[in-house]
This record gives structure tokens, C-alpha cells and sequence, in this order.
């Protein structure tokens, strides 16, 4: 048997949120029926402050519909254009929230800029789990290996399944390119080294991104591509473009960057694990919008 096959090939599925733009996945072992969810979406209106479950509802009804077993509800960083349904699927499906160990340098900027209450704790408590950089972990007989790279965010993994790798922002689909680099702690420079790392594994290692935004030249979303194609065709950062070259190019795009939408919200829930601020006396939970802070 090679080394390929004794990894094993997960049975990936999609489920896209095109009001955020944001791919999830369920990555499945086809023995056992054991699997693990990486990157879900609550729904959030932020004219009316109110969230709904109807994008975690199709991954809920989808695992139970195939007689799945939850095992993980993966994180690949504290995103800030979604809000996490990891607490609702873990409620309705169980499964550990995981999260990589750099998420406590997130929250602790995060916390200050938020002016968090006083027992938030950066430490990474709220999740379940704090993956360790190369961490193996398993879904059912798949083994899971954990890869930090940060550059997006400093908390950013990629988590190697079998013979596919979700890599959250780290790259886009090869004809998007790349992720800002403008976030607090992202940094291009280090953001190159990361995909250099991604571009060490097998050129046909199945590769998932975590958004697609759509080209001028191509209308339908996309979400799987190979470490191959990026190394390839990847429209910042193919093989041979320098650390220097690409934060050239990173850097003069985010600084005419718009921040996402639900920045705020998403953050402050995210870097709670997916549960919002504690309620205040009233019984509601409020997020905060910082003035001329950001």
C-alpha cells in the first residue's frame, strides 16, 4: 500500500453561503461514517442584529440525512466575514470546537480593542481545543494533521485530511489569488511562507478554500482545486514569485480594501468560540462598534 493510500481519501462536500461568500465542508471517512465540519456559517442580518440558522441547518440535516457521526468542528482562524455556527451544530450534532493554539495572540488584541469584559479570558478557553502546529488528530480511521499558516491572520491553519487540505484564507482559487494580509498580526511576507509550505505537499493532494468571490471570467463559485494548479496558475503566489514580489502585490491591494461587512460581529463571536457576549443586565446581548479605532 503506498503512503498516499494508507492516508486515506475523505469524502469531502461543500456547502457554499453566498452572502458571505463562504465555502464550509463536511470531510467524512467512508469506512467508519465518522467526520468532521470545518468552517460553518450563522446566518446574520446586520440591519436587524438578528441571526437564524438556515446555512447550518442544510450541513445538520445532511449529516443526520447520512447517518454521520461528528467527531470535530474544525476553525481554521477566527474569521472576520462570518460568524461561526460551531456551539448550534456542536448542540445538534456534538463534536469538539478546535481551533489552532494562535488564537490566543487573536483574542488578546482582540479583547483590548473590544474592551471585553473583565472575565474574558485570551487563553483560549472557549474552545474545546487548541491544536498544536503538526497535532495529528483523528476522524474515525482518517488521520487529520494540523499545518499553522498564519500571514492571513496569526492564528490560521490548514488542516491536512487524508489526501485533501483546508487551507481557510490562506489561498483562493487559483484565478482569485490570495487572502488580505491587513488584519492586527497579518503580515504577507509571512503569509508567502505558509502557501511555500502548503506547495511542499503532493502536487495532487486535493486542496478546499474557504471563500470564492467569483472572476469576471468564470461565473460559477468554486471551492476545490490542487496544490499542483495553485503552484501552477495561482495569480499571486505560483512557484518562483519572491516573499518580496508578493507582499508588493498583498500590500498595495489591501491598502484599498474595504473591511468585511460583519468585521465586527464576526470577530467578537468568533473569538469566543461562536457564542456571543455575555448577556447584560436587560437579558440581550450586545456587539460593539469601535469608533475611529479600526
Amino acid at each position: 500500500m503506498t503512503e498516499r493510500a494508507a492516508m486515506g481519501r475523505p469524502e469531502v462536500t461543500g456547502f457554499f453561503d453566498e452572502t458571505t461568500w463562504t465555502a464550509a465542508f463536511v470531510v467524512a471517512d467512508p469506512q467508519t461514517r465518522h467526520c468532521a465540519i470545518v468552517d460553518s456559517v450563522l446566518d446574520y442580518d446586520p440591519k436587524s442584529g438578528r441571526t437564524s440558522t438556515a446555512s447550518a441547518d442544510r450541513i445538520r440535516d445532511f449529516v443526520r440525512d447520512r447517518g454521520l457521526t461528528v467527531d470535530w468542528n474544525l476553525e481554521t482562524h477566527v474569521h472576520a466575514d462570518h460568524l461561526t455556527a460551531a456551539p448550534y451544530l456542536k448542540s445538534a450534532l456534538n463534536g469538539k470546537i478546535a481551533i489552532g493554539a494562535g488564537v490566543t495572540m487573536v483574542q488578546a488584541t482582540l479583547a483590548k480593542l473590544y474592551n471585553a469584559e473583565a472575565d474574558f479570558r485570551p487563553d483560549g478557553s472557549q474552545f474545546d481545543h487548541l491544536f498544536q502546529d503538526g497535532e495529528t488528530f483523528a476522524i474515525g480511521k482518517l488521520e487529520g494533521r494540523v499545518l499553522f499558516t498564519p500571514g492571513h491572520t496569526p492564528d490560521s491553519v490548514s488542516y491536512l485530511i487524508g489526501d485533501a487540505v483546508f487551507v481557510g484564507d490562506t489561498v483562493f482559487m487559483p484565478d482569485y489569488g490570495t487572502a488580505r494580509c491587513d488584519f492586527p498580526g497579518g503580515d504577507a511576507r509571512i503569509l508567502h511562507d505558509s502557501v511555500q509550505r502548503l506547495y511542499a505537499l503532493p502536487e495532487d493532494t486535493r486542496l478546499f478554500v474557504g471563500h470564492d468571490y467569483g472572476t469576471e471570467t468564470r461565473a460559477d463559485y468554486a471551492w476545490e482545486t490542487t496544490v499542483g494548479e495553485q503552484k501552477r496558475a495561482n495569480l499571486h503566489i505560483r512557484s518562483g514569485v519572491t516573499a518580496a514580489e508578493f507582499a508588493a502585490l498583498r500590500e498595495g491591494r489591501d491598502a484599498h480594501l474595504d473591511h468585511p461587512v460583519l468585521f465586527h460581529p464576526s470577530v467578537q463571536v468568533n473569538m469566543r468560540a461562536g457564542r456571543l457576549p455575555p448577556a447584560e443586565a436587560n437579558g440581550i446581548s450586545y456587539l460593539k462598534i469601535p469608533v475611529d479605532a479600526v
